[in-house]
């Protein structure tokens, strides 16, 4: 079941505004293409990189050696008038765009306690998180979380609106959670396929120490911060990770470039570690 959307209303100072990209940088194809990875990085040893004003950017990993339209070879290259590395089919010049995937899911409270489930699937299993995963093509944010949390915890939930984005440049990922509560008939399952089991925390006895991911981590705190104070707020950041760290390594990462929506008012929180 879903509720209308809670609509939160900008920061009356704000000066800035979201603009919509139009058309889908993935199924683009760039005419003509430029120069391949041994090709530049041949230029740039001899001193020629674009003149030698902008060095070339690292080159990334090639994940993989065919394209999806055509067949062809993949080779990594920089399309003209890009600035990265893009995976560019060398037959048919279709360039396929890696782009960060969204993992959506709900902080669902019933009775006063937090619905978590303990992961039966690498990675992390064994540990705690609220329901989420990656959101689907051809369903809204809204939507793929309260299937997450039916596939996950085997509950039917009410979404009440938003209530945190956090993005980690580190891995590609950007988590969007939302703030809902059990709906009719108000059950959850013990287990599931992607679960060992699922239960109600009580505020105080949630395993912050048994979390599978520092986002879930980040986001409890400040769902129960906001659970006593009485707020609703929506909360933003990005979320930086040491190298090499494992997904909730103690001390591995840190909330930057916080704020929040809190009414009409928004509130810069600053760096601030985790």
């Amino acid at each position: 079941m879903l509720r209308r959307p809670l609509l939160l209303p900008l920061p009356s100072a704000a000066t800035t505004c979201l603009h919509a990209v139009a058309g889908s940088r993935s199924q683009q194809s760039l005419q003509p293409m430029t120069r391949s990875a041994a090709a530049a990085a041949a230029a740039a040893a001899a001193g020629d990189s674009d003149g030698g004003v902008v060095p070339l950017p690292p080159k990334p990993r090639q994940t993989f050696s065919f394209c999806r339209m055509c067949g062809g070879p993949i080779e990594l290259a920089m399309p003209e008038g890009d600035t990265l590395w893009r995976h560019v089919c060398q037959k048919c010049s279709f360039v396929d765009y890696q782009n960060p995937r969204l993992v959506v899911g709900v902080i669902v409270l019933h009775d006063g306690k937090v619905l978590l489930c303990r992961r039966g699937i690498e990675p992390q299993r064994g540990l705690w998180t609220v329901p989420a995963g990656y959101l689907e093509c051809g369903e809204s944010s809204a939507e793929g979380a309260a299937r997450e949390c039916l596939e996950e915890a085997g509950a039917h939930v009410e979404i009440d609106g938003p209530f945190c984005h956090y993005d980690i440049p580190a891995i590609s990922q950007a988590y969007l959670l939302f703030r809902g509560r059990l709906a009719a008939p108000f059950t959850f399952a013990a287990q599931l396929p992607e679960s060992l089991e699922a239960r109600l925390f009580a505020p105080d006895q949630i395993p912050f120490d048994q979390l599978a991911f520092s986002s879930v981590s980040i986001a409890l705190k400040s769902y129960l911060q906001d659970l006593s104070s009485g707020r609703t707020t929506v909360h933003h950041g990005v979320i930086q990770k040491a190298p090499g760290s494992s997904p909730n390594d103690p001390g591995s990462f840190r909330l930057v470039d916080s704020f929040e929506l809190c009414g009409d008012a928004g509130v810069a929180n600053g760096s601030a570690g985790s």
